[in-house]
């Protein structure tokens, strides 16, 4: 059974940092091309950041110099360090794994960037 689970969401003031996390099971995790999306209220969900199975890493124009993607192939695990954190960053976010034409969803975990 092919399992991703977020963590690391939570509430944060404008300026603040946050680290999320995504713990992946059930699959080959190192040929996986795995990516951060988020989707606000009333929103598409969006793509915000890429790192493939490579190690090639993109990111959206809105979070470019802001966030940081990484991952560590022994614990199966992507990250994404967010920085200098925005109201308009509140988001859910999701964690995707992604090998050809298949890829998988993590549930999501609530970010908010609030005063």
């Amino acid at each position: 059974q092919v399992r991703l689970v977020e963590s690391g969401g939570g509430l944060v003031q404008p300026g603040g940092s946050l680290r999320l996390s995504c713990a992946a099971s059930g699959i080959i995790f190192s040929i996986f091309d795995m990516r951060w999306y988020r989707q606000a209220p009333g929103k598409q969900r969006e793509l915000v950041a890429v790192i493939t199975y490579g190690g090639s890493i993109n990111y959206a124009d809105s979070v470019n110099g802001r966030f940081t993607i990484s991952r560590d192939n022994a614990k199966n695990t992507v990250y994404l360090q967010m920085d200098s954190l925005k109201a308009e960053d509140t988001a859910v976010y999701f964690c995707n794994a992604m090998y050809y034409n298949t890829d998988y969803w993590g549930q999501g975990t609530q970010v908010t960037v609030s005063s």
